[in-house]
């Protein structure tokens, strides 16, 4: 496929007005698995839940809303909670389900859990395949473990899924829907970070901040 350089162009140039901010945001993921608890890493990976289909702000503010039931409140109580504030309360199922079997099956010690896997697709597919870890999946998946520092994840939302359809890197617009087009996508934006010389995690943000306006956190 052809690459569009004048978009190839602005993103150099996008990168080098913002590189400094974009590794500042980068670190401070890294701090965030250094420093934080088991109770801190599953509220990482309840807001990656909760932001699906719905965006980072309102995945914030269900947080702010159901932070006291989190630990112990049931689906319905959460879903009452939820009502009014996300556009689907129903995933409050989800963070439950996920936290009783996070509970039961690994006594809730989430930072050794993602702390023994070496590989980094294995640790991805632990969580994105996880039939009782509900409502996350591979861009979800991804986000989650990039918010805790950990490196070389694509986050194919639709943003980055668009940009990479201007560029000229995919022949549609169209999530993957699949692990293994999920990975294919990823090495095309991997490969596209080494000829630009970005580093893919920079890139990740890079292209949410050209799509978005701002850098996420």
């Amino acid at each position: 496929m052809c690459i569009d350089k004048d978009i190839k162009n602005e993103l150099v140039h996008l990168y080098n007005e913002n590189k400094d901010k974009i590794k500042k945001q980068l670190k401070s993921f890294e701090n965030n698995f250094k420093n934080s608890n088991d109770e801190k890493i599953f509220k990482e990976l309840c807001f990656c839940i909760l932001s699906s289909g719905v965006g980072p702000k309102i995945a914030e503010n269900s947080l702010l809303k159901i932070e006291n039931e989190l630990w112990d409140g049931t689906s319905e109580e959460i879903i009452k909670l939820l009502e009014g504030v996300h556009k689907f309360p129903a995933k409050a199922s989800y963070l439950v389900t996920t936290r009783d079997y996070l509970k039961s099956e690994h006594d809730f010690k989430i930072k050794s859990l993602i702390s023994e896997f070496k590989d980094k697709n294995e640790r991805r597919d632990f969580f994105a395949n996880n039939k009782n870890i509900k409502g996350l999946g591979y861009m979800q998946g991804s986000h989650f473990l990039r918010n805790l520092g950990f490196k070389g994840y694509a986050i194919l939302d639709r943003n980055n899924i668009k940009s990479l359809y201007e560029l000229g890197l995919l022949s549609e617009p169209n999530q993957p829907s699949t692990r293994k087009r999920y990975l294919e996508t990823e090495k095309i934006m991997e490969d596209f970070a080494k000829e630009i010389n970005i580093d893919i995690d920079e890139l990740d943000l890079l292209l949410w901040l050209r799509k978005r306006g701002y850098i996420p956190k």
